[in-house]
């Protein structure tokens, strides 16, 4: 058993590193439930398309209403200690609806301003979640950090979490959001445990930030970003490759259903690929990290971002397809891992929090853009449009950017 956890968390990275990567894979088991539990719970209360939609918006409007805001609070305020109250508001606002459930009062109003509430919750505790990484360990592990925390986030998010909240929905539509509820109270437990050391107040700055105001923060982090030309090709590479990716996402489910003629379950194959993939990825990074730079790791990914969509265009059967969608969640995990391994190190300690919220503002904006590109394509050039607008965006892209990589993968804060 000690081989095991070495393996998986080194005794070099520190105790302060196992408490997070416990409360990281704790969280996504309730996450994952939910991520099941709450569709199924919007659809039994309402069959309208539009309201469905709106439940899945709500979750992710917070982040472009409210990222900035809270990078500002993640880089003033003690950071466990906000990681710790968001994730409390987060689980009262969980409970509320458990007992709105149980009591028979539950309705599609109270679903939707539920997932709102946990919406604003998840933008503060995820942005502040990911500045605590690089406070527990050395730049050099950094790498074997993240690849961690994403195979918690794929194993226990991606393919436990799901099936699981299905089935305990179907047992009671307030089992699943009971069992979020504990996942994330054990999770605050375990952030508890974690000792970090305090950041020094930037030269000529107030340390509590008493006398700054807010747009003050945003607008210094924003001009940091500008000026640091690595962070800024980094996140713009980020926004394009999200919409690029979220299009032909978006009608993944018609794609499969009218023009690979796979049916409801060879569409659940594809995610399930996917994930497969990603998991798979989890066991080589540590010897891709070794054996590469990052700089070959991030053209290998992007490159095969490029052919993904070529693959998917092409693609006349479902086993072509499933192949496609596991590679991509090997590269994927491995991109994700890099990615966010190389802007931590680009960024000095006092703006990771503002760094971080402007990265998942261009994921999430990426994403909605993306979406409503995808539609409108496969709308009125057919199912394989969005495709051929990935291939082609991406492939451009990554011809502007390919030898700016090599100078973004070196980057190293101040």
């Amino acid at each position: 058993m000690r081989r095991v956890v070495e393996a998986v968390a080194p005794a070099r990275m520190g105790s302060g590193f196992r408490w997070l990567m416990s409360a990281s894979w704790t969280s996504n088991i309730g996450d994952g439930v939910a991520l099941a539990a709450g569709p199924l719970l919007v659809a039994s209360q309402t069959s309208s398309a539009m309201l469905v939609a709106l439940a899945a918006m709500l979750q992710r409007l917070p982040w472009l209403v409210f990222g900035l805001w809270a990078g500002v609070l993640a880089d003033r305020l003690d950071r466990r200690r906000l990681v710790i109250v968001a994730n409390l508001l987060r689980a009262v606002v969980v409970a509320a609806l458990c007992v709105v459930i149980v009591t028979g009062h539950v309705n599609i109003g109270v679903v939707l301003a539920a997932m709102l509430l946990m919406g604003v919750a998840e933008v503060f505790a995820d942005t502040t979640s990911q500045t605590l990484l690089p406070m527990l360990v050395r730049p050099a592990d950094l790498g074997i950090g993240n690849s961690r925390l994403q195979a918690g986030f794929l194993t226990a998010n991606q393919l436990v979490g799901p099936p699981l909240g299905a089935a305990l929905f179907a047992a009671g539509a307030a089992w699943p959001f009971a069992v979020q509820v504990l996942t994330v109270l054990l999770a605050v437990v375990l952030v508890s445990k974690v000792v970090l050391t305090p950041l020094p107040p930037a030269e000529g700055a107030d340390p509590a930030g008493a006398t700054r105001k807010v747009r003050h923060d945003i607008a210094e982090g924003l001009r940091w970003i500008w000026t640091n030309p690595p962070v800024r090709t980094l996140a713009l590479v980020i926004l394009v490759f999200n919409i690029t990716w979220a299009a032909p996402w978006a009608i993944l489910v018609k794609y499969s259903l009218d023009h690979l003629h796979m049916g409801p379950v060879g569409y659940g194959l594809l995610t399930t690929a996917s994930a497969i993939g990603g998991l798979l990825a989890t066991f080589t990074y540590g010897r891709l990290e070794r054996r590469f730079s990052l700089a070959v790791l991030m053209k290998a990914c992007l490159t095969l971002e490029v052919l993904f969509h070529l693959a998917l265009a092409l693609a006349t059967t479902g086993w072509v397809a499933m192949a496609t969608l596991f590679v991509f969640g090997a590269y994927a995990f491995v991109w994700g891992t890099v990615s966010n391994t190389v802007r931590q190190r680009a960024t000095p300690a006092r703006f990771q929090g503002r760094v971080g919220s402007v990265y998942m503002m261009c994921v999430f904006g990426g994403i909605v853009v993306g979406n409503a590109v995808g539609g409108v394509l496969a709308e009125h050039w057919g199912l394989t449009a969005p495709m051929w607008f990935g291939f082609v965006g991406a492939g451009l892209t990554l011809a502007l950017v390919w030898r700016q990589l090599a100078h973004i993968s070196h980057a190293r804060a101040d």
